[in-house]
C-alpha cells in the first residue's frame, strides 16, 4: 500500500515491549518474594534466637539467687558457676545506695572481674520489668537483660540487704549468626533473582514466538500493495498460532478472518473498478464516432456562417469548441483506461533534454504570454521510458502552468540527475495551490479551477481536470514518481525517472530541439 514503509526488526526485549514489560514484572515478583520471605525467616530466626537466649538470661539469674556453693545468693560470684555463658555479666543495687558487679571473664574462677564504672552507671539507669531487654553496653557490645529485686550479699560486712540485681548475657554470638543469615539470605536472594531474570527471558522469548509470527505476517500483509489493481491475499497466520484454545491464537483466528473478509472486499472492489474501466473505455470508443460527427457538420457551417444571424452563428461556434474539448477528454480517458489495464508504453532510452527543449518550444507558441525559460546539463540526460508518453507528460505539466497562472509568470523547467535517477523541474511563479487541496491535484476530474484559482489575464484553453492524473499515471507506468510543492509566488512539480543503463544510453548526441 501506497505510503507503508518496512518496520526494522523488534528487539525482543527492547524499551517498550511486552517482553521487557513481562521479564520487569516476573523478576520485580520473584525480587519481592524473595525479600518477603528472607525477612520473615530473619525475623523468625532472630525471635527463636533471642528466646534461647532468654531462658540463659533466666537460668543465669537462677543460679544468681541461689548463690554459689559457699551458699551465699546474691553474690557476683555465681556467675563462674558450670553452664553460664562466657562474659555473663551482674550488678546489684542495694537500697541504700551500694552497689557490686561482675563479669565472668575466659571462664576463670574465683570471683569475677568488676565491670566498669560507667557500664555500672548504665546498668544502674535500668528500672525493673516483667521483659528481658536488649542495650548496647559501652566497651561490652550489646546485652541481653533482665532486671528484678531481690536479696544482695555483701562480701565485706557478711550481710544480705534487699535490692535489685541486672543479669545479662551477651548478645555476640546471636548477632554474630543473625549476620550470617542475613548475609546468606541476600546472597539465594540475589542468586533467585538473576535466575528469574534468565529463566524469564527464556520462557517469555519462547511465549512470544507465536505472537511474533501473528506480528510478522500483519506487517507482511501491510507490505502489499492493497491501493489499486488485484490482489490476492494468500498471506495466513499458520493453523497452530490461530487456536482459539489460546489468547494469541484467538488473535491469530480474528486476523485469518479479517484477511478473509479483505481479500472479499478486494475482489469485489476489483470487480467494480474493471466494470467501471471497461464502460469508461466503451463509452469513450463510442462518443468518438458521433464527436467525429459533430465537429464535421460544425465545421461545414464555417462558410455560412456569415449569411447567419449573430445568435445562430454564436451557437454554432460553441457547439464546434464544445465538442472539439469533448474529444479532448475521450481521448484522456482512453488514454486512462489503457493505463490502468497495464503499462501500455514503449520502453528504450529517451533524451529526456530533448523531450523538455520540445515541450517547451510548444508551450511557447501557444503561451507566448508568458516567460519561458529552461535549465538543462551540457550533457544529454538519457532515462528509459516511452518518448511520446514522456513529451505528454512535460506538455500537461507546461499547459497546466500556462493555464492557471497570470499573464507574465514565468515557468522554467529544468532536467537534472540525482543518484540513478533523471529529475524533470516544471516550475512557476504563480499564486500557487491551496493547501487544503494540494494532496488531490492528481486525483482524477480534480478541476484546475479547484486547484489553482485562475487569475485576471490567466491563459484559458482546454480543461477536463484529467491532465495531472494522466501526468502520474504515465510516470507510474514508467517506474517513477512525480511529486507537488507549493507555496505563494512559486509551484513546482517534479518528475523523477529511472536513468537508462550506460550502454544503452547514446552520450554524445546532439541535443536536438529549440532553446
Amino acid at each position: 500500500m501506497a505510503g507503508t514503509q518496512a518496520m526494522a526488526p523488534l528487539e525482543p526485549f527492547g524499551r517498550g515491549t511486552l517482553g521487557r514489560r513481562l521479564v520487569i514484572r516476573v523478576t520485580a515478583l520473584v525480587a519481592l518474594t524473595a525479600i518477603l520471605i528472607s525477612t520473615f525467616t530473619a525475623l523468625a530466626t532472630r525471635e527463636l534466637l533471642l528466646q534461647q537466649l532468654d531462658r540463659q538470661v533466666d537460668s543465669v539469674a537462677g543460679r544468681l539467687r541461689a548463690g554459689p556453693p559457699n551458699g551465699r545468693p546474691g553474690d557476683s560470684a555465681g556467675l563462674v558457676q558450670l553452664g553460664n555463658p562466657q562474659d555473663s555479666i551482674f550488678a546489684g543495687f542495694a537500697d541504700d545506695g551500694r552497689s557490686t558487679s561482675g563479669i565472668a571473664r575466659n571462664g576463670g574462677s574465683g570471683r569475677p572481674a568488676s565491670l566498669p564504672d560507667s557500664v555500672v552507671v548504665q546498668l544502674g539507669q535500668l528500672q525493673v520489668t516483667d521483659h528481658k531487654q536488649s542495650v548496647e553496653l559501652a566497651g561490652l557490645g550489646r546485652y541481653r537483660v533482665v532486671t528484678y529485686e531481690t536479696e544482695l550479699y555483701v562480701v565485706n560486712t557478711n550481710e544480705t540487704v534487699s535490692g535489685r540485681a541486672v543479669v545479662g548475657v551477651p548478645l555476640r554470638d546471636v548477632d554474630r549468626l543473625m549476620a550470617n543469615v542475613v548475609g546468606l539470605e541476600a546472597l539465594l536472594s540475589l542468586l533467585a533473582i538473576v535466575g528469574a531474570v534468565a529463566v524469564s527471558r527464556t520462557v517469555v522469548r519462547r511465549s512470544l514466538r507465536p505472537l511474533n509470527r501473528v506480528a510478522a505476517t500483519a506487517q507482511q500483509v501491510s507490505q502489499l500493495p492493497l491501493d489499486r489493481g488485484e490482489v490476492a491475499l494468500a498471506v495466513r497466520v499458520p493453523p497452530e498460532d490461530a487456536d482459539p484454545r489460546s489468547e494469541v491464537g484467538r488473535v491469530g483466528q480474528a486476523f485469518n478472518h479479517m484477511l478473509n473478509n479483505v481479500e472479499d472486499a478486494l475482489a469485489a472492489r476489483q470487480a467494480s473498478e474493471t466494470k467501471v474501466r471497461q464502460f469508461v473505455a466503451d463509452a469513450s470508443h463510442e462518443l468518438r464516432n458521433p464527436l467525429a460527427a459533430i465537429r464535421g457538420y460544425a465545421e461545414l457551417t464555417r462558410r455560412e456562417r456569415d449569411t447567419m444571424s449573430e445568435n445562430a452563428a454564436f451557437a454554432l461556434n460553441r457547439v464546434e469548441a464544445e465538442a472539439e474539448r469533448m474529444s479532448y477528454l475521450v481521448e484522456d480517458l482512453l488514454l486512462l483506461a489503457r493505463l490502468d489495464s497495464g503499462p501500455d508504453v514503449d520502453v528504450r532510452p529517451v533524451d529526456l533534454s530533448e523531450v523538455v527543449i520540445n515541450a517547451v518550444s510548444d508551450a511557447r507558441a501557444a503561451g507566448p504570454e508568458h516567460v519561458w525559460q529552461l535549465d538543462l546539463p551540457s550533457e544529454p540526460v538519457v532515462a528509459l521510458g516511452d518518448r511520446f508518453r514522456l513529451h505528454q507528460v512535460v506538455a500537461n505539466l507546461l499547459a497546466n502552468a500556462r493555464t492557471h497562472t497570470p499573464t507574465g509568470t514565468q515557468v522554467r523547467a529544468s532536467v537534472a540527475v540525482h543518484g540513478t535517477d533523471a529529475v524533470i523541474v516544471v516550475a512557476d511563479t504563480g499564486p500557487g495551490i491551496p493547501e487544503d487541496i494540494r494532496s488531490r491535484v492528481f486525483e482524477r476530474f480534480t478541476r484546475a479551477e479547484v486547484s489553482r484559482v485562475r487569475t485576471p489575464g490567466a491563459a484559458t484553453g482546454r480543461s477536463t481536470g484529467l491532465g495531472l492524473a494522466i501526468v502520474a499515471a504515465v510516470v507510474e507506468a514508467h517506474h517513477g514518481s512525480v511529486g507537488v510543492r507549493s507555496e505563494p509566488g512559486r509551484t513546482e512539480f517534479t518528475v523523477t525517472l529511472p536513468l537508462a543503463p550506460a550502454d544503452n544510453a547514446f552520450a554524445g548526441r546532439p541535443t536536438a530541439g529549440v532553446a
